[in-house]
């Protein structure tokens, strides 16, 4: 657990100081920003192997946010949704990349930045299209039975204003926390029954079990950086629908 919490490498004792998941945080901004420019840069009609590549995967947030907003909101909204899902994603991956083997989002700090981002885009976008009635039909949908009206507001502050930021937030952390978690299970096991079998013990024959699983679970761990990118990018999107649909 105490890699959750490294000690400062960088400018100690100052607001700037930095750790080794702060590090990490900063390479992989660097890095999208560098792959995105270079695979941007002097685009041509028919695209080389790279700018195809960069193409596609933009089409990922372009398509979540034209299906669930329309064309005209899916733009307005696009860059956000591509910069979630790109951040999220970039961050997720370090935790299987050698060298890093941490996610930048296994610390609370950017998942809570990232939804609270979220938040005030899906607020805001409901407030600036229903000025009058965003808060109002938020709390009590239209044709709620006056009588249930207090019991279903309290509900529906809780679940729209209070819980949609929280699960995103946790949602995102506690995968990137539980896939280090297992990792370091297996591949420090496989070293303990290495060590095992290279003084004699038969029980070092596990390691090559735990081996095996430290893989499979390595490629696991791609596949939910991936799908918590997408889900990340995609909840973003259905709350600001929500907050855009007509029935406010």
């Amino acid at each position: 657990m105490g890699e959750f919490f490294p000690d400062v490498i960088l400018f100690a004792g100052t607001p700037f100081e930095m750790n080794r998941i702060m590090i990490i945080r900063i390479v992989v901004l660097l890095a999208i920003v560098i792959i995105f420019s270079i695979g941007t840069y002097r685009m041509k009609l028919v695209p080389g192997r790279f700018q195809g590549l960069i193409e596609i995967l933009l089409g990922y947030p372009r398509r979540v946010g034209e299906e669930l907003l329309g064309e005209k909101d899916g733009k307005k909204f696009l860059p956000l949704l591509t910069t979630i899902f790109f951040l999220v994603l970039g961050m997720n991956i370090t935790g299987i990349v050698p060298g890093m083997n941490i996610a930048g989002t296994s610390v609370i700090g950017l998942p809570i930045v990232l939804a609270v981002i979220s938040y005030v885009t899906f607020i805001g976008a409901g407030l600036k299209k229903h000025p009058g009635t965003f808060i109002k039909n938020s709390l009590v949908p239209p044709g709620v039975p006056l009588p249930l009206a207090p019991l279903i507001a309290i509900i529906e502050f809780f679940s729209t204003f209070v819980l949609r930021p929280v699960t995103l937030t946790l949602r995102l952390t506690m995968n990137m926390v539980v896939g280090h978690l297992l990792l370091v299970l297996f591949f420090t096991a496989t070293s303990f029954f290495f060590g095992l079998l290279g003084n004699g013990n038969p029980l070092g024959l596990l390691g090559a079990g735990t081996l095996l699983f430290g893989f499979a679970f390595s490629v696991f761990e791609i596949l939910v950086a991936i799908l918590q990118a997408y889900v990340f990018t995609l909840l973003t999107a259905v709350y600001t629908q929500l907050a855009l649909a007509e029935e406010h």
